[in-house]
């Protein structure tokens, strides 16, 4: 059914980001699909941010988060299941709805998390704004869903 999944990941999440790539294997499994992990990084580039860096903190900053994705990748998906690294720089929900379109996926699965009314209004969530924006189906995991 699904050829190109793609998983946002936040690699600061410990113990929920697992569950997306868990069901993103399962889905991957019943039709042969590949996973694309993504991680976003804020926009240091940006020159009002740089300025406050050091000259390499940017590269070493990726290096850094292509190591732990390549671990975090790893750890939760089977050598079997054909899948992809990304790290990319930029505003969390439109880099994702960007590189969802950059690799023609099919399907977005990732996590939701649990917000107070008032971030949500303030800020809104990653979630909610890539749900409202994707033209392609997104499964959202609630936070509740990785207690079990």
């Amino acid at each position: 059914m699904y050829k190109q999944i793609l998983v946002p990941v936040d690699l600061n999440e410990k113990g929920f980001a697992d569950k997306a790539v868990e069901l993103a294997v399962w889905h991957a499994k019943q039709s042969n699909a590949t996973i694309h992990l993504l991680n976003v990084l804020p926009g240091i580039h940006m020159s009002l941010v740089s300025s406050y860096f050091p000259k390499d903190a940017a590269r070493k900053m990726m290096q850094d988060t292509q190591k732990q994705l390549k671990a975090f990748a790893e750890q939760y998906i089977p050598d079997e299941v054909l899948h992809h690294l990304h790290v990319c720089e930029g505003k969390t929900w439109t880099t994702i709805l960007e590189y969802s379109e950059k690799i023609g996926a099919d399907l977005i699965i990732m996590p939701s998390h649990k917000r107070s009314k008032l971030d949500r209004v303030m800020l809104g969530s990653v979630a909610s704004k890539v749900v409202e924006n994707s033209p392609i189906n997104v499964l959202v995991l609630k936070p509740q869903a990785h207690l079990k």
